[in-house]
């Protein structure tokens, strides 16, 4: 059965703010809407519902999402949505389509970043996961006894001490994974250190400004321009007859994986960046 739904407040994400929602999936579970989606990804909401939709066998109603239409006692417009939109939904139900407004789980959305399968997805899907599915409400403990209010307090006390120590052990570990990153997973590898770094920095908002930085010191290690490049290669899958929306999806990581060279650069670069970031101390 379908938990309450409630609206925690307004949530940022880099530049882009989306309506918080609790509920649905189970109580105080973190769920997102479609058009919130969409904005974070800067897709159209109708692009985002196609995809959904297209693939509407892969989820499952109830447990990766809830069309909030369907739902008693619950108004779109609490979640932002203007009576035309309703209606236009509403609309294309009545003519047989499948048509929704959806509120998605954490599994629900990690199921449709399967779906669009972009480098930009899962990076964005690591900073969700860290600073929005991840949040927990803090414990109301004023109306405890005087007697609990002493326990709680040395608890969250031995809490501080036991995660301060993990974080002192994970020290040499994460040293030891930066150095480690090789030429076999050095995508994924680099993109997780990438995404440390950002962290670091301000969180997605900074994601794209390291990334650029990065780029920007390969072109000058190796004398060469990415875009030019990049370029290049969508003009021969042009004449290959490869489609514009696989064209569309390379970016300038996919021009790295072309040249060796350029890969050993690139990871030495991104070590370099985790490495004066101080990403290893937590």
């Amino acid at each position: 059965m379908t938990t309450q739904i409630k609206v925690t407040g307004t949530q940022n994400l880099g530049s882009v703010q989306f309506t918080g929602i609790e509920g649905g999936f189970g109580e105080g579970k973190k769920a997102m809407l479609v058009k919130d989606i969409a904005a974070i990804h800067g897709r159209e909401v109708k692009a985002i519902n196609q995809a959904i939709n297209s693939n509407i066998e892969r989820f499952k109603d109830g447990t990766d999402f809830i069309d909030i239409l369907g739902v008693n006692q619950i108004d779109p417009k609490e979640f932002g949505y203007t009576q035309q939109a309703i209606n236009s939904y509403v609309g294309l139900k009545n003519k047989g389509l499948r048509a929704g407004i959806y509120l998605l789980s954490e599994r629900g959305y990690f199921k449709l970043l399967k779906i669009l399968e972009d480098d930009t997805a899962w990076e964005i899907y690591d900073q969700l996961v860290d600073t929005y599915f991840n949040m927990r409400s803090e414990l109301d403990t004023s109306n405890l006894s005087p007697e609990l209010q002493m326990f709680n307090g040395l608890f969250k006390s031995l809490a501080k001490q036991e995660l301060a120590t993990k974080q002192l052990e994970s020290k040499v570990d994460s040293i030891s994974e930066i150095v480690a990153v090789n030429t076999v997973d050095w995508r994924k590898d680099t993109r997780q250190l990438i995404n440390a770094v950002a962290k670091t920095q301000g969180g997605f908002s900074a994601y794209q400004e390291i990334q650029s930085e990065i780029y920007t010191e390969l072109e000058r290690r190796a004398s060469c321009k990415l875009s030019i490049r990049l370029t290049n290669k969508r003009n021969v899958m042009a004449g290959e007859g490869v489609s514009k929306s696989k064209r569309d999806k390379l970016n300038k990581v996919d021009v790295i994986a072309d040249d060796k060279k350029l890969v050993e650069i690139y990871m030495a670069i991104v070590k370099e960046f985790a490495i004066k970031s101080g990403v290893w101390n937590g």
